[in-house]
């Protein structure tokens, strides 16, 4: 069994190593069947408004004692009223039957509650009627696309401001947005009902998917940043090493997200049936579960080919090379950190007094580093006072 802890400082500390930027082509293949099966779900299914969006008359029956074949009853009671249209009969919680039907005028709908009161054996007191127009789903669906204009304006606007480069900005976004039509693809492949808190989860998991984007790529910067200044790594190898570092991070801070909404939808499904907890659960569940992907396997290794023609980034490439080349580091792949070399006759007298222990650790195939002046010899290399002579 692997050690999950062991495998974190391993792929932190660059022991192992998985070529995520090396090996794009197959995450992009595998976000572009997502895409296609999001393309497919929209073009055959559409998306399934709720009567928020769509408009219509809403029945509820509360108090049903025997909900047996409820959907063909429901239907049933409600064809009787021609003008109905075809009726969506769902189930919430355990006694209460939910119908929706097209827009019915006062008489038509006194007759759809006789009709639900009679076939479920209740009061007609206990059928409640509603009517929600179109303009009320439009007027939300305007509001949520103007939100997301300002929000993806401003987020380009800080994230080039911080990272002082667009191209990680692109790279972000261009991942926020293959997480929303994967999300809004799995909802019309399934059929699920998007009703307004289906779309209050899009937005939400937009934040989610960024930040999780910008912890990675904050680890990017900082380990570029350092390649750039002392040339033993390139630009696409600082990169992969920064998600496998931030590797375990993700898929902790996943799975604490997920199981909590896991929770949710099960009781959802399983007692509460249809309704806001339900599709707000739904959207935050699929969206956090495709944000974790995009920021190991997509955005990244965008990133990396959004500037690998830079003329800094390319002058590391050659200067890395020419350092692994020297010290005789073996690169597997274009994104696989140096593997450390043997110390040779020239390094071992260099080190002086601790040429012991330098041999030690490369004889047992670690790193070999550098011993302060004023540190003593030995397993732990503690440190001592200097000579009088030089405080």
């Amino acid at each position: 069994m692997i050690n999950f802890a062991a495998l974190g400082n391993d792929l932190y500390t660059g022991k192992r190593s998985i070529d995520f930027v090396g090996r794009y082509k197959r995450w992009y293949a595998l976000s572009g069947v997502f895409c296609a099966i999001a393309i497919i779900g929209l073009v055959w299914h559409g998306l399934n408004l709720s009567l928020e969006f769509r408009g219509g008359s809403e029945f509820r029956v509360s108090s049903v004692t025997n909900s047996t074949n409820y959907e063909s009853r429901a239907k049933d009671a409600v064809g009787t009223i021609p003008t109905a249209g075809a009726a969506e009969v769902t189930k919430v919680g355990t006694s209460t039957i939910r119908v929706q039907t097209e827009k019915l005028n006062e008489d038509e709908i006194r007759s759809v509650q006789s009709a639900l009161a009679g076939e479920f054996k209740t009061s007609t007191n206990d059928v409640s009627a509603s009517f929600v127009g179109p303009s009320w789903g439009a007027s939300v669906s305007q509001q949520a696309l103007k939100a997301l204009a300002v929000f993806l304006a401003l987020v380009s606007l800080v994230m080039a401001i911080y990272f002082r480069t667009w191209k990680m900005a692109v790279a972000g976004l261009v991942a926020l947005l293959h997480d929303l039509f994967i999300t809004v693809g799995v909802y019309a492949l399934a059929g699920f009902e998007v009703s307004p808190a289906t779309m209050i989860g899009f937005l939400t998991i937009l934040g989610y998917s960024l930040y999780d984007t910008v912890v990675v790529f904050d680890k990017v910067r900082e380990n570029t940043n350092e390649a750039l200044g002392n040339g033993r790594m390139t630009y696409s190898q600082a990169a992969n090493l920064a998600v496998n570092q931030t590797l375990v991070r993700s898929i902790n801070t996943t799975i604490v997200a997920l199981l909590p909404i896991a929770s949710i939808l099960v009781i959802g499904f399983l007692y509460l049936g249809p309704g806001t907890l339900l599709d707000l659960a739904l959207a935050l569940f699929v969206g956090i579960a495709v944000g974790a992907y995009s920021s190991i396997f997509i955005a990244t290794p965008l990133l990396v080919h959004l500037r690998l023609k830079e003329p800094a980034v390319a002058d590391l490439e050659k200067k890395a090379t020419r350092y692994q080349s020297r010290h005789g580091g073996v690169v597997s792949s274009s994104d696989a950190a140096p593997v450390p070399h043997e110390p040779d006759a020239e390094e071992l007298a260099a080190a002086g007094s601790d040429r012991e222990s330098v041999s030690a650790t490369a004889r047992s195939g670690g790193v070999v580093r550098e011993t302060h002046k004023y540190a003593t010899s030995g397993p732990r290399n503690q440190p001592k006072r200097p000579p009088k002579s030089r405080r």
